[in-house]
């Protein structure tokens, strides 16, 4: 809708009787409609104001949402339907200069600032732009009874990960779409196991259910691109009986913008980001792409991070390069990185004061990940926090040199692994006894740094299987605005 009519010259004025300015300037406002080409818009009663005539009913508010309209009254000047200039508020000078009418309120102050308009009145901005904006959901609206409650119908439905979500109205996904200048029906992956196509608004709707603001949904849509990548293996991340779940990494600039915790409890509760991003991840995962526990999800177990699970690494005093710098992107560049982890295995070391000591306790808890006989089969993603990063930095490691030593202390006999070494029947084939044989392949093993910097303690996530062709890889994309 065009809210100046076609070649049209003159004046517009939006007003609202709830106003005190715009009750003040009554006279003026019949004053000018005498001798000028007016015409008066009114937010809220268009009996108002008094004494004007066809005064033009916006109690929907679509002309003043298209006019931009922020403050009443607003007086516009036009000239062949092309607005001029615009003033805001009551100022009898400017009003007179605009108008070109030298006693135009003669009784009046000078100056009144004037009143908030009507359309940005908390929330009232979505519902404009789904109502009257460029943004077209595509999504079937669910009508819910006068009587039902919306929560238990969502939960009724399966749409829930068993935790309460937000109903996702139009005017919450339309703000959810602000989020983002990529196109509501641009379509962002297919999503396992239905392999269903879903596009930036499926992203929008349940982020919008699982409680992010608009300015998390970038981090969202590039988590489900890296989702949908054949190497990460959703599928069969889905699939499998073992713990595993896909994990959010972020890295770079965004981090900041958005207010993520790198800091204390940076894997815990609290902190909206690090929550909402993971569990907007599954919900797509479950609503659009069909992935249920009990149906194609198959795990024994499973754990807690299933529900969502994301964390930044902290960079801003890091002494090791990024993960995601050392996965090939810049340090500007923001990120999230994918993982197929299973729960959190801590490790305590308050003693170790030089970086060998400490790095064979990081590897003693390393060897166990899936089973400390089974070598090869898996990945793990090890998290050095403050305190321990300062035992390497102190002693000038840098993180390949880490790495280096790590991958020693990783390394052992394979006649130790077979089955039915140590009285244990899991573990290597037999061929693998006269083998050395290293925990991880060279891209097994993801290691960052966050979380607070009070505390000896570092922590282990293991991965669901080897990398490469037969397995997940971890997969890292960039996000986009």
């Amino acid at each position: 809708m065009t809210p100046i009519p076609q070649g049209y010259s003159g004046f517009l004025l939006v007003v609202k009787k709830d106003c005190k300015t715009c009750q003040l300037i009554e006279t003026a406002i019949a004053e000018l409609q005498q001798s000028r080409a007016l015409r008066v818009i009114s937010q809220d009663d268009p009996q108002f104001p008094a004494g004007v005539r066809d005064v033009k009913d916006d109690r929907e508010l679509e002309l003043s949402y298209h006019l931009n309209i922020e403050t009443v009254p607003t007086l516009i000047t036009c000239q062949d339907g092309v607005e001029q200039e615009r003033l805001v508020g009551w100022s009898r000078e400017d009003w007179r200069r605009l108008t070109d009418i030298p006693s135009l309120g003669a009784d009046l102050p000078e100056f009144s600032p004037g009143c908030g308009s009507r359309t940005v009145e908390p929330g009232m901005l979505e519902k404009l732009a789904y109502r009257f904006g460029d943004t077209v959901l595509q999504a079937r609206r669910i009508d819910v009874a006068e009587m039902e409650d919306v929560h238990e119908l969502m939960f009724e439905r399966g749409w829930s990960d068993g935790l309460p979500v937000v109903p996702p109205s139009e005017d919450r996904v339309t703000r959810m779409l602000g989020g983002t200048s990529r196109a509501p029906d641009e379509i962002v992956g297919v999503i396992p196991p239905d392999q269903a196509p879903c596009t930036v608004e499926k992203v929008a709707i349940n982020a919008v259910m699982a409680g992010c603001k608009p300015e998390y949904l970038p981090v969202v849509l590039a988590a489900v691109e890296a989702a949908c990548l054949d190497e990460f293996c959703m599928h069969g991340l889905l699939a499998t009986t073992f713990f595993s779940g896909p994990i959010i990494i972020v890295n770079g600039p965004i981090i900041k913008e958005i207010g993520m915790n790198w800091s204390t409890n940076a894997l815990g509760q609290g902190n909206r980001a690090n929550s909402t991003i993971g569990r907007a991840l599954q919900l797509v995962i479950r609503n659009v792409g069909g992935g249920k526990p009990g149906g194609v999800d198959r795990a024994a177990l499973g754990q807690p991070g299933k529900v969502g699970f994301c964390f930044p690494e902290r960079e801003h005093d890091s002494y090791w390069e990024s993960l995601a710098v050392e996965r090939g992107f810049r340090r500007e560049q923001s990120t999230v990185t994918l993982f197929a982890g299973d729960g959190v295995h801590g490790i305590a070391d308050q003693k170790s004061r030089e970086p060998k000591s400490l790095t064979r306790s990081l590897a003693m808890t390393l060897r166990t990940v899936k089973h400390g006989k089974i070598f090869g089969a898996s990945s793990a993603l090890l998290i050095v926090t403050p305190e321990h990063m300062r035992v390497f930095r102190e002693a000038g490691w840098n993180k390949a040199r880490f790495r280096e030593e790590l991958d020693k202390y990783l390394t052992f006999d394979g006649a130790e692994l077979i089955r039915g070494a140590s009285g244990i029947a899991e573990g290597m084939p037999e061929p693998y006894a006269g083998r050395r044989l290293t925990k991880f392949a060279p891209d097994g093993l993801l290691i960052v740094h966050t979380g607070g910097s009070a505390g000896m303690w570092s922590a282990v996530i293991g991965g669901w299987t080897a990398t490469g062709a037969k397995g997940s890889s971890p997969v890292t994309v960039a996000i986009k605005s």
